[in-house]
């Protein structure tokens, strides 16, 4: 059977990757943008070229611009570079975003398709405030995936970026009602692009393929310039996506997670109960997964791209 998604994101590397894997295992029925990775202004032009890329006729909608205090954290561009995408060569855009009002969007979409997943890529503030004007929205949608938080944290000691940009969205989404599948950096760290993979992206014979071997190799080489090391740079977002469309992948625990809002050191830590007697939390948490039987889901989703 396939599912309906709609991505909200940051795009992004793994953004794009993940809406290429989208497109190819379901039906996306829009996509919505959120500052994060870069501004929302950024990250919204980054949307519509891999939609127009892949030649999806979708609707874009731009969201937040700051968290839901209105204060702006500092963007990713340490990791994407100041356009969120360094290394691609981006294309003259064609399309338009239809509005800025993605809750909205949000809202409207899910009334009209029921039983859809949203999967959240990027910070949560589109969603939560989606969940603040209509609390119902809980009850038209199959349910949320997501990408963020953790046991541990890369923007901080504690905290994932995701998770820290709005800790106050977070905390909305992860205590909405809605079923939630959550893949933190535990498993999300664990699909990698490689050397290998770059190669065999760039031999596809096809306009994206030539798109995400520059934009990979573009990310690979940030990640190694700002590590000063020979080291592989992971693709997050793709695991968010892969939990719905292949869920076989993964080992999932049913947890209790909350996000602290607090704390001076573990502001935006999601706090992930693991003892073995606190069983059937509200969060579906993703384990592990089978890296081999993602990348070949993912090497797929690149082949089948126009």
């Amino acid at each position: 059977m396939i599912s309906d998604f709609i991505l909200d994101g940051d795009p992004g590397h793994d953004d794009a990757i993940a809406l290429a894997i989208a497109a190819y295992r379901g039906r996306v029925l829009g996509v919505t943008t959120v500052a994060g990775n870069a501004s929302v202004a950024q990250t919204t032009a980054n949307a519509l070229s891999v939609v127009q890329l892949l030649g999806l006729d979708i609707e874009v909608h731009a969201g937040a611009a700051t968290p839901l205090n209105g204060i702006v954290g500092e963007y990713a561009s340490f990791v994407h570079g100041e356009n969120g995408m360094v290394g691609a060569v981006m294309p003259e855009l064609t399309r338009q975003v239809v509005s800025n009002d993605a809750p909205g969007f949000l809202l409207d979409v899910t009334q009209r398709n029921p039983g859809a997943w949203i999967i959240a890529m990027g910070p949560m503030t589109n969603l939560a405030a989606a969940l603040q004007r209509d609390p119902a929205l809980v009850d038209r949608i199959a349910g949320i995936s997501l990408m963020g938080g953790g046991t541990f944290g890369n923007i901080t000691a504690a905290a994932e970026f995701n998770v820290h940009f709005d800790p106050e969205a977070a905390d909305i989404v992860l205590r909405c009602g809605a079923p939630i599948v959550q893949c933190g950096l535990d498993v999300a760290r664990s699909i990698r692009v490689t050397d290998a993979m770059i190669a065999l992206v760039r031999g596809l014979d096809s306009t994206f393929g030539a798109f995400c071997g520059d934009l990979l190799a573009g990310y690979l080489a940030n990640i190694r310039a700002l590590t000063s090391a020979d080291t592989e740079a992971a693709l997050y977002d793709v695991c968010a996506v892969l939990a719905v469309t292949d869920p076989e992948l993964f080992h999932f625990s049913e947890r209790h997670v909350s996000v602290e809002l607090e704390g001076e050191h573990t502001r935006g830590m999601t706090v992930v109960d693991q003892r073995s007697w606190m069983s059937g939390g509200a969060v579906k948490w993703a384990n592990t997964i089978d890296v081999a039987g993602a990348q070949s889901v993912m090497v797929a989703a690149l082949t089948a791209a126009p």
